[in-house]
């Protein structure tokens, strides 16, 4: 009896031994599994991002070759017209190939901040009307208005003496997380607009740094550069003049008053002329991330509900604000973000048979 029992204790060691084994070598599979997973995909990261990096790199040298002289007997680009198309209006958020060509895993989009409203140019009487555009345009509250002019005024004056209605050091310091007001014209970041009373409101749901810029001279901008985030903050322009801007810039460009008056009528476009230009700068944002476009099925099943859908489902990039002052000279970094939300990319919303300009 003795010994049976010595046996069946022997066999149910034996088992359990057995088991133990087992699950540690499962475990152990299943680590060398994942760390064979994870060497993968830090090779394909490690990969991926040099091919970044390589594509942000070609991007400056794209910036800095336009600012060499012309080659001699250089064919530049035509309109259906003939007419000279500018080097410099291919920066306007276009997706690129470079003279030095990148990745084609790889897109990369350069946004010149003559196409965005400069806060830190911008004169007292634009923001007024871009207030006014933004609560409604003739239906806005004057009282409303003023007391917003009057918040963003004493935020970018030089003192902390109150306006009429305004806000200066006592209110901010008063929030529930405190801090105090600017007192200078010159803002740090685009985002900081959003500290001002009232002003979190009403840029609620825009996308900042695609309508707004804090570097560069420019008081106005360039409707041959312009995002469609800038162009909606834009006393004279809906939606529909957005779109044709969108897709006559694409044909050709727009170099006076002349061209603009062909798709924008005439009591818009005298609330649209104190806004515009045709100077470039020389600051950009440079956007580049890996190429992730839907297939023909997939757009073709999108486009029965959207005949507009955007082929290009990124929103967010890595994102470099640069100055290109010659091409001697390496680029000025002036912000890296490696998540940077991306303007709107959608090819123009509007059918040709639709175009306003023909």
């Amino acid at each position: 009896m003795s010994s049976r029992r010595q046996r069946g204790t022997v066999i149910i060691i034996v088992l359990w031994t057995s088991v133990l084994l087992t699950v540690l070598v499962t475990a152990m599979a299943s680590k060398v599994r994942l760390s064979a997973k994870t060497a993968v995909h830090n090779q394909d990261a490690s990969a991926q991002w040099a091919e970044l990096m390589g594509a942000v790199s070609q991007a400056e040298m794209e910036l800095m070759l336009e600012r060499m002289p012309r080659p001699v007997g250089e064919t530049l680009e035509e309109s259906e017209d003939g007419e000279i198309r500018s080097p410099a209006y291919h920066f306007d958020g276009g997706a690129l190939t470079l003279h030095y060509p990148q990745s084609e895993s790889m897109i990369v989009r350069i946004y010149d901040h003559a196409g965005k409203i400069n806060l830190n140019r911008i004169p007292r009487r634009n923001m007024q009307l871009l207030i006014e555009k933004r609560l409604g345009g003739i239906e806005a509250d004057p009282q409303q208005v003023q007391d917003l002019l009057a918040a963003w005024t004493d935020w970018t004056d030089l003192n902390d003496l109150e306006g009429l209605n305004g806000a200066e050091k006592e209110f901010y310091l008063d929030q529930e997380q405190p801090f105090t007001p600017r007192n200078n014209p010159e803002l740090d970041t685009v985002e900081e607009i959003l500290h001002i009373r009232g002003f979190a409101e009403l840029f609620a749901g825009v996308n900042l740094d695609a309508a707004f810029t804090i570097y560069g001279n420019n008081r106005t901008l360039n409707l041959n550069l312009a995002t469609r985030e800038a162009m909606q903050l834009l006393p004279g322009l809906d939606d529909e003049l957005i779109e044709n801007i969108l897709a006559f810039r694409e044909l050709e460009d727009i170099d006076d008053r002349g061209e603009i008056s062909e798709i924008v009528p005439f009591e818009n476009l005298q609330e649209l002329s104190v806004w515009v230009n045709n100077s470039s700068s020389n600051i950009y944002s440079v956007f580049v991330y890996p190429r992730l476009d839907l297939d023909e099925e997939q757009l073709q099943l999108l486009r029965e509900t959207d005949p507009f859908v955007n082929p290009d489902t990124v929103t967010q990039a890595y994102m470099e604000i640069i100055e290109v002052r010659d091409y001697n000279n390496l680029p000025v970094v002036y912000k890296v973000d490696p998540y940077g939300r991306l303007p709107d990319t959608a090819p123009p919303r509007v059918l040709e048979e639709d175009y306003l300009f023909r």
